[in-house]
């Protein structure tokens, strides 16, 4: 039997991406829980994993040369597992320019954007002292709002992401534009990503990984000491 992925993971946007892409693979998975709001992110053995103290994480104890391998970053997580299993990459050279493009699109736009939109618009105005910055707000919303008008152009003639199959491009951008209201955006003039939203959402695998120690999910606008340790990196 195959020894389970170990899987180093706290439920946020971040995490869902390979909690999903591990459902949906089929892989078996041991759940490694790294509460960020407590601080664990900085203990010693899990910068030996994961050295800029984020995670996601994965230890994949049947590594490419049959010993183990530890991989942080979520993209680079999902272009592994996509390459271990042959599923969700593309099927030829085209498609997995493809995949790769809009997966890069999230990485460096609507993970950091929406994150952005997520602290100033929710988080820094409840800190001490508050920090209610409306440039900032605006700067966040509306570059959030511009990628997903992106977005809908592109499912506007595709059915996923990356053209008529879905892929890690949908595992990456989902969890993040699954948030959109939080983020204070509107889907009334983007039916494409609307339709997507549920399409992907639907999805079994999608809805476990998701679901992933949900009930640990947190709101750190009240917890002060969360908010050092997320937000001024301050090791609790």
């Amino acid at each position: 039997m195959t020894a389970p992925i170990e899987l180093h993971y706290w439920p946020t946007p971040n995490g869902w991406k390979v909690s999903i892409a591990l459902e949906e693979m089929g892989l078996p998975y041991a759940l490694n829980l790294v509460n960020i709001g407590a601080g664990d992110q900085f203990r010693p053995a899990f910068l030996k994993i994961a050295p800029n103290n984020r995670m996601p994480a994965i230890v994949d104890p049947d590594g490419p040369d049959g010993e183990p391998i530890a991989i942080f970053e979520s993209g680079a997580i999902l272009q592994y597992l996509a390459r271990k299993t042959g599923r969700f990459g593309g099927s030829d050279a085209r498609e997995r320019v493809a995949v790769e493009q809009w997966l890069m699109w999230q990485m460096g736009g609507v993970g950091p954007m929406a994150g952005q939109a997520h602290h100033f618009l929710k988080y820094a105005p409840a800190m001490d002292p508050p920090n209610d910055l409306p440039y900032a707000k605006e700067r966040y919303r509306a570059e959030t709002a511009r990628l997903y008008g992106v977005l809908d152009r592109q499912l506007a003639g595709n059915a996923f992401v990356a053209g008529a199959f879905y892929s890690i491009a949908d595992m990456a951008i989902w969890p993040w534009a699954s948030l959109w209201e939080g983020q204070e955006q509107t889907l009334d003039d983007k039916p494409h990503m609307a339709r997507w939203l549920k399409v992907v959402g639907d999805r079994p695998g999608v809805q476990r990984g998701r679901a992933l120690a949900g009930d640990l999910r947190s709101d750190a606008r009240g917890d002060r000491k969360a908010q050092d340790v997320l937000f001024r990196g301050r090791r609790a």
